[in-house]
């Protein structure tokens, strides 16, 4: 973390790139909005509560472990094996191994977005929804840390897979950025039930607008969050288990 502070100029490029990747993403939802009054039923205030929320879980997720993406380095190179001699977990190595700060410039977008909207919404506050407006980014955090482990667990069958399993983290994530009611029944219970992009932020909104939510995601789904995050940290950490038990070496 020092190191990538040491050149200044360098490091707030790198952070302003962050930025202005999160305010173009942002800008998508605003050009649709410019066009349609609303959209899979919610209105632009709805959709960028959603969306920043939705990008708050998921940004402070790639600021945590995103860089496991770089397992099939490590698993060509023959460097994981130097993690599987320490006392240590491979996973707890594997992720501390980097922290990249510019990503903290995603989730500076993301907060000042949800800051934003959250005053444009008519919400009817009860104690239970300001708990769940807390809840939510913590769960859609776990959720989409969970789903990086998942894809880099696979990663010790495919090697060379990291483009494939981006459809379900990254893919995943622009999902959720998104009133899930857009897409068709199958896909919206593909983004639901077996990649949980909904539950990051979709579901909980409309918890707390009190909106129905379409065919086959009801509305009570939002409380049940963290019962999805639990359910990928339990797949992802099998995952990871078998995976690692899998890994015979490179070989030299």
């Amino acid at each position: 973390m020092r190191s990538q502070a040491a050149y200044r100029r360098s490091f707030v490029s790198d952070l302003l790139g962050s930025v202005a990747i999160g305010l173009m993403e942002f800008a998508e939802v605003y050009i649709v909005f410019a066009n349609v009054d609303v959209l899979g039923g919610l209105d632009f205030a709805a959709a960028a509560l959603v969306f920043a929320l939705a990008n708050v879980g998921f940004s402070l997720a790639d600021l945590v472990v995103g860089h496991v993406d770089n397992l099939p380095v490590h698993l060509r190179e023959g460097t994981l094996d130097a993690f599987l001699l320490r006392p240590l977990p491979v996973l707890a190595q594997l992720v501390t191994s980097d922290v990249s700060l510019r990503r903290l410039g995603r989730v500076g977008v993301a907060l000042v977005i949800l800051t934003v909207a959250l005053p444009l919404n008519d919400i009817g506050w009860t104690a239970a929804k300001v708990a769940l407006l807390v809840l939510t980014p913590l769960t859609a955090t776990a959720v989409f840390v969970g789903l990086f482990v998942c894809a880099a667990a696979v990663q010790f069958w495919l090697v060379e897979g990291a483009e494939f399993t981006s459809a379900f983290t990254y893919g995943g994530a622009y999902a959720s950025a998104y009133p899930a009611s857009i897409f068709s029944l199958p896909m919206r219970l593909l983004f639901t039930f077996v990649v949980p992009a909904a539950f990051t932020a979709y579901l909980p909104v409309l918890v707390l607008l009190d909106q129905p939510g379409p065919a086959g995601t009801p509305q009570w789904l939002g409380w049940c969050t963290p019962l999805a995050a639990a359910a990928v940290w339990a797949v992802a950490l099998l995952s990871w288990r078998a995976g690692l038990r899998h890994y015979t070496g490179t070989g030299s």
